[in-house]
Protein backbone atom coordinates (compact mmCIF):
# COMPACT_ATOMS: atom_id res chain seq x y z
CA UNK A 1 0.00 0.00 0.00
CA UNK A 2 2.78 2.50 0.36
CA UNK A 3 4.96 1.43 -2.49
CA UNK A 4 1.26 2.75 -4.44
CA UNK A 5 1.05 5.58 -2.18
CA UNK A 6 4.65 6.78 -2.73
CA UNK A 7 4.30 5.82 -6.58
CA UNK A 8 1.00 8.22 -6.90
CA UNK A 9 3.03 10.99 -5.74
CA UNK A 10 5.88 10.38 -7.72
CA UNK A 11 3.95 10.72 -10.81
CA UNK A 12 2.39 13.84 -9.79
CA UNK A 13 5.86 15.40 -8.72
CA UNK A 14 6.63 14.50 -12.06
CA UNK A 15 3.56 16.00 -14.02
CA UNK A 16 4.33 19.60 -11.77
CA UNK A 17 7.93 19.53 -12.54
CA UNK A 18 6.77 18.80 -16.34
CA UNK A 19 4.06 21.48 -16.40
CA UNK A 20 7.17 23.94 -14.56
CA UNK A 21 9.74 23.27 -16.83
CA UNK A 22 7.17 24.13 -19.60
CA UNK A 23 6.15 27.38 -18.25
CA UNK A 24 9.38 28.29 -17.78
CA UNK A 25 10.41 27.68 -21.56
CA UNK A 26 7.85 29.54 -22.65
CA UNK A 27 7.83 32.73 -20.20
CA UNK A 28 11.78 33.01 -21.66
CA UNK A 29 10.71 33.34 -24.78
CA UNK A 30 10.74 36.22 -26.71
CA UNK A 31 8.75 35.95 -29.73
CA UNK A 32 5.70 33.98 -27.56
CA UNK A 33 2.44 35.66 -27.43
CA UNK A 34 0.45 35.40 -24.60
CA UNK A 35 -2.02 32.47 -26.23
CA UNK A 36 0.66 30.38 -26.52
CA UNK A 37 1.02 29.32 -23.34
CA UNK A 38 -2.53 28.73 -23.27
CA UNK A 39 -2.19 26.42 -26.51
CA UNK A 40 0.78 24.75 -25.32
CA UNK A 41 -1.58 23.93 -21.82
CA UNK A 42 -4.38 23.02 -23.63
CA UNK A 43 -2.32 20.82 -25.97
CA UNK A 44 -1.93 18.70 -23.22
CA UNK A 45 -5.46 18.06 -22.35
CA UNK A 46 -7.34 15.38 -23.91
CA UNK A 47 -9.75 17.96 -25.27
CA UNK A 48 -7.82 20.27 -27.94
CA UNK A 49 -8.40 24.16 -27.65
CA UNK A 50 -9.17 25.08 -31.47
CA UNK A 51 -10.68 28.69 -30.44
CA UNK A 52 -7.48 29.88 -28.26
CA UNK A 53 -7.52 33.24 -28.91
CA UNK A 54 -4.34 35.92 -28.08
CA UNK A 55 -4.03 38.63 -25.80
CA UNK A 56 -0.84 40.59 -27.92
CA UNK A 57 0.98 43.20 -26.04
CA UNK A 58 0.11 46.15 -28.26
CA UNK A 59 -2.84 47.01 -30.92
CA UNK A 60 -2.65 47.20 -34.29
CA UNK A 61 -4.55 50.15 -36.30
CA UNK A 62 -6.62 48.80 -39.01
CA UNK A 63 -5.16 50.35 -42.28
CA UNK A 64 -6.99 51.34 -45.26
CA UNK A 65 -7.22 47.93 -47.98
CA UNK A 66 -4.64 48.40 -50.35
CA UNK A 67 -4.50 47.94 -53.90
CA UNK A 68 -2.59 44.39 -54.52
CA UNK A 69 -3.21 42.54 -57.56
CA UNK A 70 -4.07 39.10 -56.79
CA UNK A 71 -2.19 35.99 -58.39
CA UNK A 72 -5.37 34.78 -59.47
CA UNK A 73 -9.52 35.90 -59.44
CA UNK A 74 -10.82 35.48 -56.36
CA UNK A 75 -14.21 33.35 -56.71
CA UNK A 76 -17.21 34.21 -55.90
CA UNK A 77 -19.35 33.49 -53.30
CA UNK A 78 -21.46 30.64 -55.46
CA UNK A 79 -18.45 29.09 -56.29
CA UNK A 80 -17.93 26.83 -53.44
CA UNK A 81 -19.10 22.76 -54.74
CA UNK A 82 -20.12 20.29 -52.75
CA UNK A 83 -17.98 17.59 -50.95
CA UNK A 84 -18.64 14.68 -52.42
CA UNK A 85 -15.39 13.08 -52.61
CA UNK A 86 -14.69 11.22 -55.64
CA UNK A 87 -11.28 10.59 -56.32
CA UNK A 88 -9.91 10.07 -59.72
CA UNK A 89 -6.86 8.45 -59.27
CA UNK A 90 -6.48 5.61 -56.29
CA UNK A 91 -5.96 6.57 -52.95
CA UNK A 92 -3.39 5.40 -50.37
CA UNK A 93 -4.78 3.55 -47.31
CA UNK A 94 -5.57 6.38 -44.75
CA UNK A 95 -4.63 5.58 -40.83
CA UNK A 96 -6.98 3.97 -38.49
CA UNK A 97 -8.55 7.23 -36.63
CA UNK A 98 -7.54 6.97 -33.14
CA UNK A 99 -9.44 10.38 -32.13
CA UNK A 100 -11.84 12.62 -33.07
CA UNK A 101 -11.61 16.36 -34.84
CA UNK A 102 -13.96 18.56 -36.51
CA UNK A 103 -13.02 21.91 -38.50
CA UNK A 104 -13.67 24.43 -36.38
CA UNK A 105 -16.08 26.98 -37.94
CA UNK A 106 -15.08 30.11 -39.92
CA UNK A 107 -15.19 33.33 -37.16
CA UNK A 108 -18.02 35.39 -38.47
CA UNK A 109 -16.37 38.50 -40.25
CA UNK A 110 -17.35 41.61 -38.73
CA UNK A 111 -17.75 43.19 -42.61
CA UNK A 112 -15.10 45.86 -41.67
CA UNK A 113 -12.44 45.97 -44.46
CA UNK A 114 -8.99 45.70 -42.52
CA UNK A 115 -5.37 45.23 -43.98
CA UNK A 116 -2.17 44.55 -41.85
CA UNK A 117 1.64 43.90 -42.57
CA UNK A 118 2.74 40.71 -40.82
CA UNK A 119 5.48 39.12 -43.17
CA UNK A 120 4.59 35.38 -43.10
CA UNK A 121 8.38 33.89 -43.77
CA UNK A 122 8.57 30.99 -45.76
CA UNK A 123 11.28 28.21 -44.59
CA UNK A 124 11.79 24.43 -46.25
CA UNK A 125 15.03 22.60 -45.21
CA UNK A 126 16.83 23.74 -41.60
CA UNK A 127 19.75 21.81 -42.18
CA UNK A 128 23.09 21.64 -44.40
CA UNK A 129 22.71 20.50 -47.76
CA UNK A 130 24.52 17.64 -48.69
CA UNK A 131 27.38 17.73 -51.06
CA UNK A 132 25.97 16.55 -54.09
CA UNK A 133 22.78 18.97 -53.46
CA UNK A 134 21.60 20.39 -56.29
CA UNK A 135 20.42 24.08 -57.33
CA UNK A 136 17.04 23.72 -55.39
CA UNK A 137 17.80 21.85 -52.32
CA UNK A 138 21.26 24.45 -52.10
CA UNK A 139 18.74 27.28 -52.19
CA UNK A 140 15.55 25.87 -49.86
CA UNK A 141 18.34 24.53 -47.19
CA UNK A 142 18.72 27.25 -44.06
CA UNK A 143 21.91 25.83 -41.63
CA UNK A 144 20.74 25.18 -37.68
CA UNK A 145 23.02 27.86 -36.86
CA UNK A 146 21.84 30.45 -39.48
CA UNK A 147 17.83 29.69 -38.64
CA UNK A 148 18.83 30.80 -34.94
CA UNK A 149 20.32 33.81 -36.01
CA UNK A 150 17.42 34.65 -37.61
CA UNK A 151 15.12 34.01 -34.34
CA UNK A 152 17.77 36.05 -32.49
CA UNK A 153 17.57 38.84 -34.77
CA UNK A 154 13.47 38.76 -34.76
CA UNK A 155 13.67 39.18 -30.70
CA UNK A 156 16.45 41.59 -30.80
CA UNK A 157 14.43 43.92 -34.03
CA UNK A 158 11.26 43.58 -31.53
CA UNK A 159 9.56 41.37 -33.73
CA UNK A 160 6.31 39.45 -31.89
CA UNK A 161 5.81 35.76 -33.83
CA UNK A 162 1.90 35.51 -33.92
CA UNK A 163 -0.09 32.57 -35.75
CA UNK A 164 -2.11 32.34 -38.61
CA UNK A 165 -5.21 32.35 -36.38
CA UNK A 166 -4.10 35.76 -34.93
CA UNK A 167 -4.45 37.45 -38.38
CA UNK A 168 -7.52 36.43 -39.35
CA UNK A 169 -9.21 37.50 -36.12
CA UNK A 170 -7.54 40.78 -36.64
CA UNK A 171 -8.32 40.61 -39.85
CA UNK A 172 -12.21 39.73 -39.92
CA UNK A 173 -12.91 40.51 -36.05
CA UNK A 174 -10.58 43.70 -35.52
CA UNK A 175 -9.05 41.70 -32.82
CA UNK A 176 -5.40 43.35 -31.63
CA UNK A 177 -2.25 42.48 -33.06
CA UNK A 178 1.34 43.15 -31.64
CA UNK A 179 3.12 46.52 -33.07
CA UNK A 180 5.33 44.48 -34.99
CA UNK A 181 3.91 40.76 -35.94
CA UNK A 182 5.92 37.91 -37.99
CA UNK A 183 4.70 34.36 -38.76
CA UNK A 184 7.06 31.42 -39.03
CA UNK A 185 5.95 28.63 -42.26
CA UNK A 186 7.67 25.65 -43.19
CA UNK A 187 6.23 23.84 -46.50
CA UNK A 188 6.86 20.25 -47.14
CA UNK A 189 7.50 18.60 -44.33
CA UNK A 190 11.02 17.52 -43.85
CA UNK A 191 12.63 15.58 -40.76
CA UNK A 192 15.10 18.40 -40.16
CA UNK A 193 12.03 20.53 -39.09
CA UNK A 194 11.68 18.56 -35.87
CA UNK A 195 15.29 17.95 -35.26
CA UNK A 196 16.37 21.61 -35.93
CA UNK A 197 13.40 23.56 -36.02
CA UNK A 198 11.28 22.89 -33.22
CA UNK A 199 14.14 22.51 -30.19
CA UNK A 200 15.06 26.25 -31.73
CA UNK A 201 11.38 27.03 -31.91
CA UNK A 202 11.07 25.70 -27.94
CA UNK A 203 14.07 27.37 -26.85
CA UNK A 204 12.92 31.10 -27.72
CA UNK A 205 9.49 30.35 -27.30
CA UNK A 206 8.10 30.57 -30.76
CA UNK A 207 5.46 29.18 -32.89
CA UNK A 208 5.52 27.91 -36.14
CA UNK A 209 3.16 26.91 -38.92
CA UNK A 210 4.54 23.01 -40.25
CA UNK A 211 2.59 22.26 -44.01
CA UNK A 212 2.78 18.65 -44.39
CA UNK A 213 2.05 16.03 -47.40
CA UNK A 214 0.21 13.39 -45.71
CA UNK A 215 0.59 10.75 -48.92
CA UNK A 216 4.61 11.11 -48.14
CA UNK A 217 4.20 10.42 -43.98
CA UNK A 218 2.17 7.68 -44.76
CA UNK A 219 4.82 5.89 -47.06
CA UNK A 220 7.48 6.54 -44.54
CA UNK A 221 9.38 8.60 -47.28
CA UNK A 222 13.07 8.79 -45.58
CA UNK A 223 14.00 12.87 -45.04
CA UNK A 224 10.34 13.82 -44.00
CA UNK A 225 8.50 13.84 -40.60
CA UNK A 226 6.95 10.73 -39.27
CA UNK A 227 3.24 10.77 -37.42
CA UNK A 228 5.03 10.22 -33.89
CA UNK A 229 7.39 13.69 -34.23
CA UNK A 230 3.98 15.56 -36.08
CA UNK A 231 2.34 14.74 -32.67
CA UNK A 232 4.54 15.43 -30.26
CA UNK A 233 5.21 19.05 -32.64
CA UNK A 234 1.48 19.55 -32.29
CA UNK A 235 1.37 18.11 -28.92
CA UNK A 236 4.06 21.03 -28.01
CA UNK A 237 1.90 24.02 -29.21
CA UNK A 238 3.21 23.89 -32.84
CA UNK A 239 0.88 24.45 -35.50
CA UNK A 240 0.10 21.30 -38.69
CA UNK A 241 -1.41 22.52 -41.67
CA UNK A 242 -2.67 20.97 -44.95
CA UNK A 243 0.26 20.72 -47.72
CA UNK A 244 -1.67 18.41 -50.39
CA UNK A 245 -1.80 14.86 -50.22
CA UNK A 246 1.30 14.18 -52.82
CA UNK A 247 2.06 17.72 -54.13
CA UNK A 248 0.48 18.37 -57.50
CA UNK A 249 -0.24 21.07 -59.16
CA UNK A 250 -3.63 22.18 -58.43
CA UNK A 251 -4.92 24.25 -60.98
CA UNK A 252 -6.97 23.36 -63.50
CA UNK A 253 -7.89 20.00 -62.05
CA UNK A 254 -11.45 18.38 -61.59
CA UNK A 255 -13.36 19.55 -58.88
CA UNK A 256 -13.25 15.89 -57.46
CA UNK A 257 -9.65 15.35 -57.73
CA UNK A 258 -9.65 18.58 -55.35
CA UNK A 259 -12.03 17.07 -52.94
CA UNK A 260 -10.10 14.20 -52.49
CA UNK A 261 -6.83 16.32 -51.79
CA UNK A 262 -8.26 18.62 -49.26
CA UNK A 263 -10.68 15.92 -47.32
CA UNK A 264 -8.11 13.24 -47.66
CA UNK A 265 -4.97 15.92 -46.51
CA UNK A 266 -7.31 17.38 -44.37
CA UNK A 267 -8.79 14.08 -41.92
CA UNK A 268 -5.82 12.41 -41.92
CA UNK A 269 -3.72 15.48 -40.19
CA UNK A 270 -7.13 15.46 -37.95
CA UNK A 271 -6.80 11.37 -37.12
CA UNK A 272 -3.34 11.02 -37.01
CA UNK A 273 -2.75 14.52 -34.56
CA UNK A 274 -6.51 15.27 -33.17
CA UNK A 275 -6.61 18.89 -34.95
CA UNK A 276 -8.08 19.36 -37.93
CA UNK A 277 -5.92 22.01 -39.95
CA UNK A 278 -7.28 25.19 -40.72
CA UNK A 279 -4.91 26.38 -43.54
CA UNK A 280 -3.47 25.56 -46.25
CA UNK A 281 -0.05 26.35 -48.03
CA UNK A 282 -0.41 25.08 -52.05
CA UNK A 283 1.75 23.18 -53.42
CA UNK A 284 4.25 25.12 -54.89
CA UNK A 285 2.18 27.56 -54.48
CA UNK A 286 -0.50 26.89 -57.43
CA UNK A 287 -3.93 27.52 -56.98
CA UNK A 288 -6.79 28.92 -59.21
CA UNK A 289 -10.75 30.15 -58.24
CA UNK A 290 -11.50 26.77 -57.93
CA UNK A 291 -9.06 25.49 -55.66
CA UNK A 292 -9.79 28.72 -53.46
CA UNK A 293 -13.71 27.38 -53.72
CA UNK A 294 -13.19 23.73 -52.90
CA UNK A 295 -10.59 24.36 -49.78
CA UNK A 296 -13.02 27.01 -48.65
CA UNK A 297 -15.81 24.04 -48.68
CA UNK A 298 -13.46 22.03 -47.00
CA UNK A 299 -13.62 24.16 -43.96
CA UNK A 300 -10.21 25.48 -43.95
CA UNK A 301 -10.06 29.28 -42.78
CA UNK A 302 -7.58 30.33 -45.42
CA UNK A 303 -4.48 29.72 -47.85
CA UNK A 304 -0.66 31.04 -48.21
CA UNK A 305 0.81 31.56 -51.77
CA UNK A 306 3.98 32.14 -52.64
CA UNK A 307 4.06 35.14 -53.84
CA UNK A 308 6.12 37.77 -52.17
CA UNK A 309 4.36 40.43 -50.04
CA UNK A 310 3.99 41.20 -46.50
CA UNK A 311 0.58 43.29 -46.42
CA UNK A 312 -2.67 41.16 -46.43
CA UNK A 313 -6.25 42.21 -46.19
CA UNK A 314 -9.59 40.64 -45.41
CA UNK A 315 -11.06 40.06 -48.87
CA UNK A 316 -7.92 37.91 -50.01
CA UNK A 317 -7.56 35.29 -46.86
CA UNK A 318 -7.14 32.64 -49.03
CA UNK A 319 -4.41 34.56 -51.04
CA UNK A 320 -2.12 35.13 -48.43
CA UNK A 321 1.52 36.10 -49.41
CA UNK A 322 4.84 35.25 -48.21
CA UNK A 323 8.53 36.33 -47.91
CA UNK A 324 10.65 33.60 -48.84
CA UNK A 325 13.80 32.72 -47.00
CA UNK A 326 16.76 31.30 -49.19
CA UNK A 327 19.85 29.79 -47.42
CA UNK A 328 21.87 32.37 -48.17
CA UNK A 329 19.94 35.25 -46.29
CA UNK A 330 21.76 36.48 -43.21
CA UNK A 331 20.20 38.10 -40.45
CA UNK A 332 21.25 41.04 -41.51
CA UNK A 333 19.39 40.25 -45.04
CA UNK A 334 16.30 39.13 -43.59
CA UNK A 335 16.30 42.38 -41.45
CA UNK A 336 16.51 43.93 -44.85
CA UNK A 337 13.18 41.47 -46.28
CA UNK A 338 10.83 42.09 -43.12
CA UNK A 339 10.99 45.50 -43.98
CA UNK A 340 9.84 45.00 -47.85
CA UNK A 341 6.69 45.22 -49.50
CA UNK A 342 5.87 43.93 -52.64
Amino acid sequence: MRKKVRAGRSARSFAVLGLLALLGSVLTGCGTPPRAVTARFAALSATPSPTASPSPSATATPMPSPTLAPATATPSATASPTITPTPTDTPSPSPTPTVTATPTPLPTPDGTPRAARAPILLYHYISQPPPDADVYRRDLSVAPELFESHLRRLCDDGYQVITLDDLLYFLTQGRSLPARPVILTFDDGYADNYTNAFPLLQKYGMVGHFFIITDFINEQRPGYLTWQQIAEMAAAGQRIGAHSRDHPDLRGKPVDYLVWQALGNGETIAARVGQHPRWIAYPSGGYDAQVIAVFRSAHYWGGLTTRQGATHRSSNIFELARVRVRGSDTAEDLARLLKLDW
